[in-house]
């Protein structure tokens, strides 16, 4: 395991070396399959997810009594980022089958976590986590889709809609409405494990999307679909708290990664491109309004950088961020979308070829906006926190089960 040595976006030796494992992968296995990934947006890419499965990725975070690699949350954050940086829909990949994977280690019983995750570890079964609703969106109390007994057994039905991994996943953590509408409220929610091959179960099929080719983000039906009370998440009524924490504590930093690894090759790009172009006796970068614009972007990246890192290594060592987690996903998101739009503005029309990779990475990073909550949602959550009564401070209340390293009585 990686040691922590301070809160400075400096990597230490064990974290460049996990970061140089995870370059060489993305180089020999994802890089070769983009080209391919690109000129096929109708066909999910089953096999890229195989391989990082393979490479016990899924279970970053998972402890090692479950056969994981309890590598913490800053290693997670750069296995996505450098993955991202080689193709997007790559790191929408593998962060959308680590979020589900913190419902069932936060709240999972004994016997679910022993049956779940060293099989999860192992690269056997991938998760998907089924929150969002065509009607109700990131308004998670609002949801239709129900769960009632039926003697010792659950029935579902409803439908769920931009489920990341909806295809390949074999496990699906589905948030289904256990109250009647007069009774919502915050216990008015439970969490179930649905298995893919589950009676009334349908995924529809796979539509493509503006960008990240490859990956599947679809629509998950149930009709009466049958589960028994040892599929029940926690208990009856954790439905919200389930949601909320994890799109907190591995959803916003995972799509904070995931814009990170975008804009970092937004950069390489912008920049290989205007040192290549010769104009004026020297290049496009010699030109001084084009460095003017040059310099914002890397701005923003290093900034980017240093909000993602900071934010998942004071998760691993215990600390109360919730509000960084939040703000990392927020600004990481419009930063790489603000760099992207530089960068297609300082290629001109170069950057409208499709065999050229800019307009890639522009489509890929739209993406980023909203999983685990719009631009909107995260300014409201950090809003709270100034305002009124401050939310649950999840990173605070979990930090027993998401830390690597816990903090001292005299920490400062």
């Amino acid at each position: 395991m990686p040691t922590m040595s301070s809160t400075t976006p400096d990597l230490t030796p064990d974290y460049e070396a996990l970061a140089q494992h995870f370059d060489e992968f993305a180089a020999a296995e994802v890089t070769p399959r983009v080209q391919r990934m690109e000129s096929s947006p109708q066909t999910v890419e089953r096999d890229l997810a195989l391989l990082m499965a393979e490479q016990g990725w899924f279970g970053a975070t998972i402890p090692r009594q479950y056969g994981g690699m309890h590598a913490g949350h800053l290693a997670k954050t750069l296995m996505i980022q450098r993955v991202a940086r080689a193709s997007g829909a790559a790191g929408a990949i593998l962060q959308a089958s680590q979020l589900p994977t913190s419902m069932i280690i936060h709240f999972g019983s004994d016997e679910q976590k022993a049956l779940l995750l060293p099989q999860v570890a192992s690269g056997d079964t991938l998760l998907s986590i089924a929150v969002t609703e065509e009607e109700t969106g990131s308004h998670v109390l609002g949801m239709e889709t129900t769960a009632r007994r039926d003697g010792s057994d659950w029935i579902i039905d409803g439908s769920k809609v931009h489920i990341g991994n909806s295809h390949i996943a074999h496990v699906h953590c589905v948030i289904a409405r256990t109250a009647s509408a007069e009774k919502a409220g915050s216990r008015a929610l439970t969490a179930f494990l649905v298995e893919h091959d589950r009676d009334g179960l349908t995924v529809e099929p796979h539509r493509p999307s503006l960008g990240l080719h490859g990956f599947s983000f679809g629509k998950l039906t149930f009709d009466g679909v049958r589960i028994p009370e040892a599929n029940v998440i926690g208990e009856v009524g954790d439905g919200k708290d389930i949601a909320y924490s994890s799109s907190i504590l591995y959803g916003r930093p995972n799509l904070a990664a995931v814009s990170l690894g975008i804009h970092e090759a937004i950069m390489e790009c912008a920049a290989s491109f205007l040192e290549s172009r010769r104009r004026y006796n020297g290049t496009l970068a010699d030109l001084p309004v084009l460095r003017d614009r040059v310099g914002d972007m890397k701005s923003r990246l290093m900034a980017s950088r240093e909000l993602a890192y900071l934010a998942v290594r004071l998760l691993d060592s215990g600390r109360t961020c919730d509000d960084r987690l939040i703000n990392s996903k927020y600004l990481n998101h419009k930063w790489a979308v603000q760099s992207g739009q530089d960068a297609m503005e300082l290629h001109g029309a170069h950057a409208l070829r499709t065999d050229y990779p800019l307009q890639r990475l522009w489509r890929d990073v739209q993406h980023t906006y909203s999983p685990a909550g719009t631009g909107e949602v995260q300014r409201q959550r950090l809003a709270e926190t100034e305002l009124g009564a401050p939310p649950v401070q999840w990173s605070e209340r979990l930090a027993a089960k998401t830390s690597l390293f816990l903090p001292t009585s005299t920490a400062a």
